[in-house]
């Protein structure tokens, strides 16, 4: 019987790992960029509870795969952050995961050479040093939770945090937000429907326990007290768009329904734009034009921006990779970026600052 093997019978190799608390010392945080995480969590959670009239904006490249240009891109959002601050909250997406339809390049933490050596280790400790740097420049960071572990390496940097539409089902994903110190948003299900969202929106408010990883890298049984600070983004589906005004309104009185806070993101990209980066601006202007007429639910945006336009595939001479253009979903560029977020500004200044408070939202949609 000793001889008889089950276990493992497709794992090749396996390779320890260092714990978060190791990486975090080796690669440590100033107190500038945990001030500006501080805040920027500070910020989006009053914004959700209507303490704070601006939109936040989720705005950067569709994955991160070249520290240069994202600090670069980075320079460029702080300026631009400072110009519109009044009535914008501009957070840095700041995404290293990938979710795959079959396979492919995973992201920054999975293969951070774009050469299949697959060193994740390396990957943690960079991904981890870039997000000191961004948030040194005193720039808010988003990211998609994606893999249950790395949030324990990576989250005392993050402001806010998304989870996909592909993941916004699992329950493993929905007990891991409930602990997430950070805001996070939920995406409709890739078909379009809400349900996968609101009933996540349920779970994640709630308390869980569930097996994980605890900062020394032990397999723990993690209790969460519940994250309060969770709200739908609207990213369209199989069956099209959904940042309309008519779709916005049918899921606030989903959301009403079942006594959720009335906060909705719409996401420019995606199924939104029918997957055309050029569109994310006529979706942007489309949503301003809700907010000036009235919309009292819209608490935000997304865009996918890079410095320059359009996607590329890895070469396979990674010296043929072009600067500053996505290597997963297209971006805009950063002059198209620069005008969105200008034109949003000046259209949503004068109705903010009058909108409603969540009490009183959530009495208007069930009257």
């Amino acid at each position: 019987m000793t001889d008889i093997k089950l276990d493992d019978l497709n794992v090749l190799a396996e390779e320890p790992l260092i714990s978060p608390n190791k990486l975090k010392k080796q690669v440590s945080a100033s107190l500038d960029a945990l001030q500006t995480v501080a805040e920027g969590r500070k910020a989006i959670k009053r914004i959700l509870n209507r303490q704070d009239h601006r939109l936040m904006i989720i705005v950067g490249p569709c994955s991160i795969h070249d520290s240069q240009s994202a600090i670069e891109y980075a320079h460029r959002l702080k300026e631009l952050a400072n110009r519109v601050s009044e009535n914008l909250l501009l957070v840095m997406r700041v995404y290293f995961e990938k979710p795959r339809t079959t396979v492919g390049w995973k992201g920054f933490l999975n293969d951070p050479h774009m050469d299949d050596s697959f060193n994740i280790a390396e990957g943690l400790a960079l991904g981890r040093q870039l997000l000191i740097e961004l948030t040194e420049l005193g720039l808010p960071t988003a990211n998609e939770a994606l893999d249950p572990v790395s949030p324990q390496y990576l989250q005392d940097l993050i402001c806010w945090s998304a989870i996909g539409a592909r993941t916004a089902e699992s329950q493993t994903h929905r007990e891991m937000a409930s602990g997430l110190s950070s805001a996070v948003g939920f995406k409709n299900g890739t078909d379009g429907s809400l349900e996968v969202a609101i009933n996540a929106l349920k779970s994640v408010s709630a308390p869980h326990r569930f097996l994980g990883i605890n900062h020394n890298g032990e397999v723990a049984i993690i209790q969460t007290r519940g994250n309060n600070h969770a709200h739908v983004v609207l990213r369209g589906g199989t069956d099209g768009p959904n940042y309309e005004a008519s779709k916005v309104s049918e899921c606030e009185h989903r959301l009403a329904s079942t006594n959720i806070p009335a906060n909705i993101m719409i996401d420019c990209s995606h199924a939104n734009s029918a997957k055309d980066h050029k569109r994310q601006a006529a979706v942007m202007k489309n949503v301003s034009q809700q907010i000036a007429r009235g919309n009292q639910s819209i608490i935000g945006l997304m865009v996918e921006s890079h410095l320059n336009e359009g996607n590329q595939a890895i070469p396979s001479d990674l010296k043929d990779l072009r600067y500053g253009i996505s290597i997963t979903d297209a971006c805009v560029d950063w002059q198209t970026t620069e005008q969105m977020l200008l034109e949003l500004h000046d259209a949503v200044a004068p109705v903010l600052l009058n909108r409603s408070s969540t009490d009183s939202l959530s009495t208007q949609q069930s009257a």
